[in-house]
């Protein structure tokens, strides 16, 4: 049994998560146009037949602007909480909804959603689990809370929001009234937060860390990459760009029952800038 897991884009331009296993696969969120999520997932090998449900973190539209087209030529259900859809405005055909602290299962797969602090009406963070395997995916998050860190130390691979530099934000051209909404505790986590996170509560066999949702003014891939890279021990960091796909990874159990990650490049062509 194995995981098989890609960023389709992330950052404040879009975000796309895709999960799956063998026959299924979900994505968290679509942010992105459903034509290049197909451009994107067809560089990357992954068959998006092979999808069968969307679901929705929250309402903000770098988390749904693809949802509608995507839903409806795919004929895929979108889960979401109620508030989260009637904030969204979104016509869809096919909606499933759920609430806080439901396991969804969706094949062999088993979505299990929880809240989150983020200025959206009922905003959710999910972790994803198979075979023994949990991804989390832990974005647009405004502080560490309990929900997060017990979740947060059940994974083999995460998603893991570091969304800014202090130093960076404090310095930067954003408007006073922006900076206070981005590090008050229902805006975004920090590059420190993240890191404090990642270095209390991970798991000996946390294997792979994407560092998502990166503001393009107030962050750098290279400066965070390196944060994490200097505390990661066996654990492999990695960047999920605004702008590309990252590359594919897959999430295994050996036979000791001891995670590994085996980093698979499908892309065809030349490789895109992953920053």
């Amino acid at each position: 049994m194995s995981l098989t897991i890609a960023s389709i884009n992330s950052g404040s331009n879009g975000n796309c998560y895709y999960i799956g296993n063998g026959e299924d696969a979900v994505f968290i969120d679509a942010g992105i146009s459903c034509r290049e999520i197909e451009k994107r997932m067809a560089r990357l090998g992954l068959d998006i037949q092979k999808i069968k449900a969307v679901f929705v973190s929250h309402e903000h539209a770098d988390h749904i602007r693809g949802i509608p087209v995507l839903s409806k030529k795919y004929g895929l259900p979108v889960y979401i909480s109620p508030a989260t859809l009637q904030n969204s405005r979104m016509d869809l055909q096919d909606v499933i909804s759920f609430a806080a602290n439901e396991t969804i299962k969706i094949g062999e797969l088993e979505i299990f959603t929880f809240s989150k602090f983020h200025d959206a009406a009922d905003p959710y963070s999910f972790n994803v689990h198979s075979g023994g395997i949990t991804i989390g995916i832990f974005t647009d998050i405004g502080t560490v809370c309990n929900n997060l860190i017990t979740h947060f130390k059940q994974c083999h691979a995460v998603f893991l929001e570091a969304n800014y530099d202090d130093e960076l934000l404090e310095n930067g051209n954003y408007p006073f009234h922006l900076k206070k909404r981005i590090k008050s505790g229902w805006g975004h986590l920090s590059n420190a937060e993240a890191l404090d996170l990642f270095k209390e509560h991970k798991a000996e066999y946390l294997q792979l860390v994407l560092l998502s949702h990166l503001s393009k003014d107030n962050n750098n891939p290279e400066l965070v990459k390196g944060l994490f890279e200097r505390c990661s021990a066996n654990t492999e960091i990695a960047i999920a760009s605004r702008y590309s796909e990252s590359m594919v990874y897959e999430i295994k159990l050996s036979e000791n029952a001891e995670l590994f990650c085996n980093k698979m490049i499908k892309k065809q062509g030349q490789q895109l800038s992953l920053f």
